[in-house]
């Protein structure tokens, strides 16, 4: 026996001749239809191939040391940017007073429009005083003799500290400075954008009118208003970097309003969860992000109820972190799955035209024996 004949005895797949095949008109209708079929089927599956998938993760977060970022962008529609104050603090005690790193002001008339006549500035931290400038006098607030107030901010400061009356109008650093009426706080808008850090631990921030300072651990604002109105919308509110898929911006968007003689007092309530998010190509820096649910109240303060007009986020982490990661399919998982459509629907349709066929035959013999009811 030859070699070719020991072949021949393997092949799984003998050829018909074709005087012994049948072509049939169902059959034809099969075969169009899976080849259809599988063709949908293998541009999904090239979709998917092209396409990583996302795997998540939840694990214990470790990675305390980082700060925190905070990305803000909050417009408050009926006060303006002289009379508005953004502070924040942690469960540590760190109080940030008139946060001012990476925070900017833009004054808006009352239909949210900018007004262009005045630049935008960026609000500026109060720099130490130059040893080479003369000290100048706290008008009898000075905490000892080498006390020196060089700015209007450093004298008030030095005044609320002693609890005393302030008269602007008779302090030389404040001449030109701080004038500014009440009547003036209604009359413009606010949108206050930017980002602070702060340590990554429980705390919270807001806005709230007035200067603010802190006496004996006690915070408080210094305003004389009756009635705050303080619609608001947060345009944006991060911490971190925003990913689309994830829940790191729930509150963009949000606006709120408030009817003219209410002063009420709203508090957002954040849970924040960690999140890191890992790129599919091997190059791509791993993203530290964090996502966070909320819980709204607002409190009406005109029948007396005690608080304090402004609007709170209060913050807290969970010690558990997300890990999203995106991973591709090898080739050889994409060409696997293909060979497995083609071999699924070939096999499939291939027993349906059998069946078509056996169901058509019987058929026809019934009527040519006049037996079909």
């Amino acid at each position: 026996m030859k070699f070719a004949d020991v072949l021949r005895r393997l092949d799984a797949y003998p050829r018909t001749l074709d005087d012994f095949s049948v072509r049939t008109v169902g059959g034809a209708a099969v075969t169009i239809i899976s080849t259809s079929i599988i063709s949908l089927l293998i541009f999904l599956e090239v979709l998917n191939y092209m396409q990583p998938t996302l795997n998540e993760e939840l694990f214990v977060d470790t990675t305390r040391g980082h700060k925190l970022r905070i990305n803000l962008d909050v417009t408050l529609h009926n006060l303006a940017c002289n009379y508005i104050s953004l502070d924040a603090m942690d469960s540590s005690g760190d109080t940030h007073l008139r946060v001012d790193h990476d925070v900017f002001k833009h004054r808006l008339d009352l239909n949210g429009e900018p007004l262009k006549e005045t630049p935008i500035k960026e609000i500026v931290a109060v720099s130490p005083p130059n040893k080479n400038v003369t000290c100048g006098s706290c008008y009898g607030a000075e905490h000892n003799a080498t006390h020196c107030c060089n700015t209007c901010e450093e004298v008030l400061d030095a005044y609320r500290l002693r609890k005393w009356n302030v008269a602007v109008d008779k302090i030389e650093q404040c001449k030109g400075k701080y004038k500014r009426s009440d009547e003036d706080a209604f009359k413009e808008g606010c949108r206050i954008q930017g980002h602070l850090e702060v340590n990554r631990m429980a705390g919270s921030f807001h806005f709230a009118p007035g200067k603010s300072f802190s006496i004996r651990q006690f915070h408080i604002h210094d305003f004389q208003f009756s009635n705050v109105k303080l619609s608001h919308t947060i345009n944006h509110l991060s911490f971190g970097e925003k990913i689309e898929f994830a829940k790191t911006h729930p509150l963009d968007g949000l606006r709120v309003e408030v009817a003219e003689t209410k002063s009420e007092m709203f508090n957002y309530y954040l849970k924040i969860v960690p999140t890191l998010y890992m790129r599919g190509n091997s190059d791509g820096e791993p993203i530290y992000t964090n996502q966070f649910s909320v819980t709204r109240y607002r409190k009406d303060l005109s029948d007396r109820e005690r608080g304090m007009p402004g609007i709170f986020f209060s913050y807290e982490l969970s010690p558990l972190m997300v890990k999203y990661a995106e991973k591709r399919s090898s080739f050889g998982h994409f060409a696997t799955n293909c060979c497995s459509i083609i071999g699924g629907v070939f096999t499939v349709a291939g027993i349906l035209a059998v069946l078509l066929n056996n169901s058509w035959e019987a058929l026809q013999r019934k009527l040519e024996v006049g037996k079909l009811s």
